[in-house]
């Protein structure tokens, strides 16, 4: 594939994004006067845009991979489910605080929204580390030609760093998004994100040389000290 076509293709893409998750803030809300949901929006479009720019010029093979993604994408009938139930409760942590803005449920103050906003990029910052160090960190559990078990940087500390990174993300979007109602659906979703690295160990654990290996080395799966 050539660079010119994978750069649309990925801008594309972005922009898909953008339009949805606008649609998912604004629509509920049924208002522009939505401060929070603003700064979230450009924040997020922001940090995906220089994540996306970034790896399509040091590792466009990673952004190919990136770009098969979702229920459709997976090859394991479990990992299917998991999506399609991630990709739900992840939608509702964006609408359930779009809601919350439209009919004043909670009232959530400044500075901590935009805490929300600082975990937001701290999470994407970790998840680039994660991407420098392992260029096959797919969308998808899979396991490609020539790929090796990376035991280095985040990867030495918890099996899966990419889940972990994400984690201060998760928590972040309803606080940016100004609900504290919105917290509700992330107890379901980090426990789907459990469900799915668990099955992603199953997979891996037969089908990559060595992986078992590097269970038995690094013990813990998304906090040190903690599972």
């Amino acid at each position: 594939m050539k660079q010119p076509n994978l750069t649309r293709r990925a801008l594309f893409g972005l922009a898909w994004f953008a339009v949805i998750l606008a649609a998912m803030i604004f629509g509920p809300a049924w208002s522009l006067a939505y401060w929070q949901g603003w700064t979230f929006w450009f924040l997020m479009l922001a940090c995906c845009l220089a994540t996306t720019l970034y790896l399509l010029r040091h590792d466009p093979a990673l952004v190919e991979r990136r770009m098969r993604s979702g229920p459709t994408a997976e090859r394991e009938s479990s990992q299917k489910w998991i999506m399609t139930c991630t990709g739900v409760l992840f939608c509702a942590i964006v609408i359930a605080p779009a809601l919350d803005h439209r009919f004043g449920w909670s009232s959530v103050p400044a500075f901590i929204v935009i805490g929300g906003d600082c975990l937001i990029a701290l999470s994407f910052v970790f998840i680039l580390r994660v991407f420098r160090e392992n260029s096959f960190a797919s969308a998808v559990i899979e396991v490609s030609a020539g790929q090796k078990v990376v035991s280095t940087g985040p990867y030495a500390w918890v099996r899966h760093p990419m889940y972990a990174g994400a984690l201060p993300l998760l928590a972040g979007v309803p606080l940016a998004l100004g609900s504290y109602w919105g917290l509700a659906p992330v107890a379901p979703l980090l426990g789907a994100i459990v469900w799915r690295l668990l099955d992603e160990e199953r997979y891996l654990s037969r089908n990559l040389a060595g992986y078992q290996d590097y269970c038995r080395k690094v013990r813990w799966r998304l906090a040190p000290g903690v599972w």
